[in-house]
């Protein structure tokens, strides 16, 4: 059985098609231009696939998520140029008479993960996925469920307490300057410091104020979704980094409530290589096909 998978990102798409054992037969990455040629050129890809059963897309926002409402499969209001308003579920299902997933790229990342734990016989009922890069956002898991039914959550924007080194930094979100995504998103270290985080070294003082407003990120998840497991992806996230990230929590926390090993509470992704989506959406093809 061939199962597609759109990772549609601001950048890039990464489009593959694989089976029902989430194995990837084929990919390629598409540049993000404007709609119509990215969408285009997305088509004639999985045109090329005649077996193809089914497709799960996993998109930057936001997007409609609600099947009840006219706009739903579109990317809405966006601020990723030439985006907002588009019918992207809609343009696939001109070309492909099959069932088709819509869901936001973080929560196809967090089903990718929620698979590949129960793949390692892990007991995972439920998780949460951060991505910290261009931006920032978190996709949930509850027994298998998306948490979120008016819409996706946008945790980037969450509010937090300033770190008392950093009061002066207004952020860089254009919607709220200092919440989660404007303090700790990638862009940001070329607005601390005037050059981006992979030329920032770990010893760098900035790193641990990022630490402090993502510990931040991660004890809120905690005490609201109670999950098993918090796993942090995406250009900004490396295991050194979440040792600092770890050991704010604990100072957070402070013993409040139990969540096991933070080595195993406070995670990188299993699924190597940012993979996590693509698996992911092999596996919520598959389920939409046997609805």
């Amino acid at each position: 059985m061939q199962l597609g998978s759109i990772e549609a990102g601001g950048t890039k798409f990464v489009c593959a098609v694989g089976n029902e054992d989430y194995r990837t037969l084929d990919k390629v990455r598409i540049p993000t231009t404007t709609p119509q040629e990215t969408l285009d050129q997305t088509v004639a890809y999985f045109k090329k696939f005649p077996d193809l059963k089914a497709i799960a897309i996993s998109s930057f926002g936001p997007i409609e998520l609600r099947r009840n409402s006219p706009k739903y499969g579109y990317i809405t209001d966006t601020p990723k140029k030439g985006w907002a308003n588009t019918d992207f579920v809609g343009r696939m299902k001109q070309d492909f008479d099959i069932p088709i997933f819509w869901t936001t790229d973080v929560n196809g990342s967090a089903y990718g993960e929620y698979v590949m734990s129960t793949l390692f016989n892990e007991k995972v009922d439920s998780l949460v996925y951060f991505t910290i890069g261009t931006g920032v956002g978190a996709g949930a898991i509850i027994n298998g469920k998306f948490v979120g039914s008016m819409g996706h959550p946008e945790v980037g924007h969450v509010r937090l307490k300033r770190h008392p080194d950093d009061l002066d930094f207004p952020g860089i979100c254009p919607f709220h300057g200092d919440c989660l995504e404007g303090l700790v998103s990638g862009p940001t270290f070329d607005a601390r410091v005037g050059k981006p985080g992979k030329d920032v070294p770990l010893t760098d003082h900035v790193w641990d104020i990022m630490a402090y407003y993502v510990a931040q990120a991660a004890l809120q998840e905690t005490l609201l979704l109670r999950p098993d497991k918090i796993v942090f992806g995406g250009g900004v996230v490396s295991e050194p980094f979440l040792v600092k990230v770890r050991a704010e929590f604990a100072k957070l926390l402070n013993g409040y409530v139990d969540v096991g090993d933070l080595n195993d509470y406070i995670v990188m992704p299993k699924v190597k290589e940012n993979g996590s989506a693509t698996l992911g959406d092999f596996a919520l093809a598959l389920r939409e096909y046997n609805k």
